[in-house]
């Protein structure tokens, strides 16, 4: 395997998920009429962080937060060589007019959110939807997506990867980019 680039780690990590938040309150003030849903698999992991990040800094008892898996709503899922493996949605509630803060770890080609957007339909319609992203790699898109709270831009060609690593998993948090996928 390529050794990957670091483009942002620990402390800078951090900051960043920590701006984000920042950004979503101005817009969501309590976050009483608006909830947050992560899309799986990695979506969840940012998503858990700025929901835990946004309790503490609002003192707030609650906020919303789901996992959305969008395995079934890709317009790929049958192309594949072998069999997708689907997470588990947990969403305990109807997202029925109110401001969704979507989330995910990558924004590349935009097909992800397009699930997403489609599997939201069936908790009902929200008054309105953004979008989260640790990475936007904005040269990439295959479809008219973009991220409005975004962590870092990264200017990557098709062949490069990037990967965002989480404590939870590889026990670091940092974002790797690589030559190619690997």
């Amino acid at each position: 395997m390529e050794k990957g680039r670091t483009i942002l780690k620990d402390l800078q990590f951090k900051l960043t998920i920590d701006r984000l938040c920042h950004q979503l309150i101005e817009t969501h003030d309590d976050f009483s009429q608006s909830c947050i849903i992560g899309i799986q698999p990695k979506g969840t992991y940012l998503a858990q962080r700025i929901h835990s990040r946004l309790l503490s800094i609002t003192n707030s008892k609650s906020i919303a937060l789901g996992l959305l898996d969008v395995t079934f709503y890709r317009d790929d899922f049958r192309t594949r060589d072998k069999p997708l493996i689907a997470n588990k949605t947990e969403m305990d509630f109807l997202v029925e007019n109110k401001k969704v803060i979507l989330v995910d770890d990558v924004l590349y080609s935009g097909r992800t959110v397009r699930a997403a957007l489609t599997a939201l339909e069936h908790y009902g319609r929200a008054d309105k939807i953004e979008l989260v992203t640790m990475v936007d790699r904005h040269y990439n898109r295959h479809l008219p997506i973009t991220s409005d709270y975004t962590g870092i831009k990264v200017d990557a060609l098709d062949e490069a990867y990037v990967s965002v690593e989480w404590d939870e998993i590889q026990g670091k948090d940092k974002i790797l980019l690589f030559p190619k996928k690997h």
